[in-house]
């Protein structure tokens, strides 16, 4: 049997650690623009974001009055796709609702 080579060890310690690492997580936005209506933005969030009836008209209402609502915070697949999503639905209903991300 081969001795315990400490160093060795110690490197396939550390090199598990750092692959166990945790990804980087994205911010999801909303942004106001005059044209979206309310209605519109909780049925996108409560379908794209699978929010509540009530935390979406929270959110919405962030998006009204201060010009920007917190959606969530997804790995960046998943905010991509979220951000992908937002711009297809709204497109297809005609309205000009932004959706953006940015790391966390």
């Amino acid at each position: 049997m081969a001795p315990y080579n400490h160093e060795t060890e110690g490197d396939t310690l550390v090199k598990t650690e750092k692959e166990l690492k945790e990804p980087p997580m994205y911010k999801v936005f909303l942004h106001n623009d005059d044209y979206t209506t309310m209605e519109f933005v909780v049925e996108i969030l409560v379908h794209v974001f699978n929010k509540s009836v009530e935390d979406s008209t929270g959110i919405m209402l962030n998006v009204h009055r201060k010009g920007i609502g917190l959606c969530g915070i997804y790995t960046h697949e998943v905010a991509e796709t979220k951000v992908d999503m937002v711009h297809t639905l709204a497109q297809k209903h005609g309205f000009p609702l932004k959706c953006t991300k940015e790391r966390e």
